[in-house]
């Protein structure tokens, strides 16, 4: 596993009308949190795209534990659990400026060809940069790398 973290302040427009994140909010959090994962060991994804491909989210799941607020400075923590076949396998802490834990969740994402909208191996040099953080797993189950 790999973790990062990073910090960000929550802006006004991001709260409800309770001064509240707006529940909808986090999904952007954790791409944030992803983002700078990747661009922390050299990746980035619009590196990704040039090179012919699309990481959309298939899955994601929140648990939440208490609000951030109009003004807080958020900590996120983004771990990539695992690797396997064509997914991609997140997990999120977001903390508050006083260490308390906000919520946490995970994400699957997948890896898919810019030219034919399929799943598709991640690219080579992508796998031998993570391969230094992570390792990756063959899915026996989907070896014809269909979701």
């Amino acid at each position: 596993m790999y973790s990062s973290t990073t910090q960000f302040r929550v802006k006004y427009s991001e709260t409800d009308q309770m001064g509240y994140v707006y529940y909808g909010n986090y999904a952007q959090y954790y791409e944030i949190g992803r983002a700078e994962l990747f661009r922390n060991i050299g990746i980035s994804y619009c590196q990704l795209e040039d090179d012919g491909f699309f990481m959309p989210v298939s899955e994601m799941y929140i648990k939440y534990k208490r609000p951030a607020k109009y003004d807080n400075l958020l900590t996120i923590k983004t771990t990539i659990k695992q690797i396997k076949g064509v997914r991609i396998y997140f997990y999120y802490e977001l903390f508050n400026e006083d260490d308390k834990l906000l919520n946490y969740g995970e994400t699957t994402m997948y890896f898919v060809s810019k030219k034919t909208m399929k799943p598709a191996k991640p690219p080579e040099w992508f796998v031998k940069e993570l391969s230094k953080y992570i390792e990756f797993e063959e899915d026996e189950k989907n070896k014809n790398y269909g979701l």
